[in-house]
């Protein structure tokens, strides 16, 4: 009888351990993440249905290590395989990233993490683990990057000093102009309040005031502030949330009104400009608001398509015409993007004043053919006609003939855009007294006389709503009106009102000796070829990495890659190239560090090899900076490859001159 009641009490924990185990089964198969469990060593003894619906892969196939070293890249695989040593050293919890590639040759991120199931004597029996995708995140990381690598363009090339604060008042961040008003470094002045900053406790104590006042209330002001008793300072100063709307800090911009305040002392009348300052202020911010939505828009718009031409071109199911139509459009945002950057920067530049000329002898016919050129394609997809009517004998003017373009392509592009289909652009050419008169009159969409006095303004659009017809970030005529006063000449904008078309007339001083003209304007352009150079390509970022590689192989180079600074250093030595392509954000050790590294190692060691800065980095800070540390040369992406050609070699023929 106790032999039967024992088999009955088996059998009951057998059917009982049978419904746990297919309880179990049944959990792990609803869960949304990969679930696994191993035995001591490692080897799988259970994975869930998640598994093979993103591998196409069964347990026991899954068993199978030249499988498995198929799906997930070998550098992976030696860091999941380092993180189970140690964790079986410990026998304690681990968790990993790693990559899996999936049958479309696509790559999924997973963050694996796993405990260990341990026996009466406290030794490992079994991993219990899942392995959760973040692939939506990793791309959200990324565009993130890209965002914060705008915005720290921005803030480092902006003029007036900006800043952000904690809510204990301690400084958080401080772009250069904040930190030469306080005349610090940023070690001196991150992570301190004013009260340690200031010369004066009493203008500190009043800074600190409006501070506080202006986190608790939750509402913008605009407060006047004096940094060192002597200067003053009109700040525009907002609270700083978090995602639930908490205030947790201010951010403050300010401008140097101190010529000002000194030249008012009269109560009243601070009083009055006071008023103004405010009212300019709120004007600025409703300005700067729309502004930065229509950057938001225009530069996220391109990413829409560009995305979403990329995904569908991995799936490998266009045929010839999409994928040619798909590249074309890639190609297109792409440069469109390459545009808005470039006019943000040309913009930061005169706003500091930096933007300069390369002037000599130049006849307007070519570059008015130039930019006609350029906006054909546009106004034949409008079905635009484009008039002209140059006159030959003009005359020259002095000038930078690629910023002149630059001018003449603005104003036609501007033409081409606001007219609509069968519409008509006219532009001439011709002498008035002793200057170069050019026209550009279109029969599109008008100005509004109330806009017309702001129509060559920074950050000014007539239509800034998100419902407008027409993109662009409205700052092209400002860029037009600096170029051509510039050169001494002048821009004006008539229109008749909406809907009448636009006039732009731009007069330039012609030169009062006429050097002989060569009206023959072609050229053959030298072509450039590579063979025999060895280069050797440091980048993190892979896709750019190859990118660069595949040009200049193309191009008959000899081509060595390495990820990181610490790599391509040690690479250096043994490859001795003839040129050096480095980016210059890494992390570890970054471009500039590298190159000074480079620099102090003697000619026989490398020390003197052909460096050139190849980075997003595109201000004049940053390629000045690059030069001061060392690189001939700074390339700003994206990069076109023919220049990354010519100039490699260009740099090749000066050493060899040297």
């Amino acid at each position: 009888m106790a032999r039967l009641w024992s088999l009955i009490e088996h059998t009951r924990a057998v059917q009982q351990l049978r419904q746990s185990e297919a309880e179990f089964r049944q959990l792990a198969n609803a869960m949304p993440q990969i679930v696994w469990v191993s035995n001591a060593d490692g080897s799988l003894e259970f994975i869930n249905d998640r598994w093979t619906e993103y591998t196409g892969l069964t347990l026991e196939q899954s068993r199978d290590r030249t499988l498995m070293e198929q799906l997930i890249p070998r550098e992976d695989n030696q860091q999941l395989s380092a993180n189970f040593v140690q964790a079986q050293e410990t026998r304690s919890p681990y968790q990993s990233q790693f990559r899996l590639i999936r049958p479309d040759g696509s790559y999924v991120y997973f963050l694996t993490r796993a405990i260990p199931i341990l026996d009466d004597r406290g030794q490992v029996r079994k991993w219990c683990g899942t392995s959760t995708d973040i692939t939506e995140l990793k791309q959200l990381e990324d565009e993130l990057r890209q965002k914060n690598a705008i915005l720290s363009v921005i803030n480092e090339s902006a003029p007036t000093p900006i800043f952000v604060k904690d809510r204990q008042g301690r400084i958080i961040f401080a772009n250069p102009a904040t930190l030469e008003v306080f005349g610090k470094s940023a070690a001196q002045v991150i992570g301190y309040r004013d009260c340690d900053l200031y010369p004066s406790s009493e203008d500190a104590a009043r800074v600190m005031e409006n501070d506080r006042r202006i986190m608790e209330s939750g509402q913008m002001e605009v407060v006047e502030e004096s940094p060192d008793g002597i200067r003053t300072f009109l700040g525009m100063k907002v609270p700083y949330r978090n995602e639930a709307g908490e205030v947790i800090g201010l951010i403050g911009i300010s401008n140097d009104i101190s010529d000002r305040v000194q030249t008012e002392r009269d109560r009243e009348r601070i009083l009055q400009q006071e008023q103004a300052a405010r009212e300019a202020a709120e004007n600025a911010n409703r300005i700067k608001d729309e502004f930065l939505a229509v950057l938001s828009h225009e530069l996220r718009s391109p990413l829409n398509p560009i995305l979403g031409w990329s995904k569908l071109l991995q799936t490998r199911k266009l045929d010839e015409a999409k994928t040619a139509l798909a590249l074309a459009t890639i190609e297109r945002n792409a440069k469109l993007q390459s545009e808005l950057i470039e006019d943000l920067l040309d913009v930061s530049r005169i706003l500091q004043g930096k933007l300069s000329l390369n002037p000599c002898p130049i006849n307007l016919v070519p570059i008015i053919q130039a930019g006609l050129e350029t906006v054909r394609l546009a106004a034949e997809s409008k079905f635009i006609q484009i008039e002209t009517h140059l006159d030959a004998e003009v005359g020259q003017v002095s000038g930078d003939a690629a910023r002149l373009q630059q001018v003449v392509w603005n104003l036609l592009s501007n033409a081409v855009k606001f007219t609509p289909k069968g519409g008509r652009v006219e532009i001439g050419l011709n002498r008035t007294e002793d200057y170069a008169q050019i026209t550009v009159r279109d029969t599109g969409k008008g100005i509004d006389p109330n806009f017309l006095p702001h129509v060559f303004d920074h950050f000014r659009q007539e239509d800034g709503a998100t419902t407008r017809k027409f993109g662009g970030l409205g700052l092209g005529l400002a860029i037009v009106r600096h170029l051509v006063e510039l050169h001494g000449g002048t821009v004006q904008a008539e229109s008749l009102g909406e809907g009448k078309g636009a006039t732009f007339t731009v007069r330039l001083p012609l030169m009062p000796i006429q050097p002989a003209v060569n009206l023959d304007s072609s050229s053959s352009e030298s072509s450039f070829d590579l063979n025999g150079v060895q280069v050797l390509v440091i980048d993190d970022e892979k896709d750019s990495r190859e990118f660069v590689a595949f040009v200049l192989e193309q191009a008959g180079a000899e081509v060595m890659t390495a990820t990181s600074a610490g790599e391509g250093f040690a690479a250096l030595t043994q490859f001795k190239p003839n040129v050096l392509l480095s980016d210059i954000g890494m992390p570890d050790m970054d471009g500039y560090m590298l190159i000074q590294q480079i620099r102090a190692l003697s000619p026989e060691q490398g020390g003197n090899v052909i460096a050139i800065a190849l980075t997003a980095y595109a201000g004049d800070f940053n390629q000045q900076q690059a030069l001061q540390a060392g690189f001939q040369h700074h390339l700003a992406k994206p990069i076109e490859p023919n220049e990354l050609i010519k100039t490699i070699a260009a740099l090749i023929e000066r050493n060899s001159h040297d």
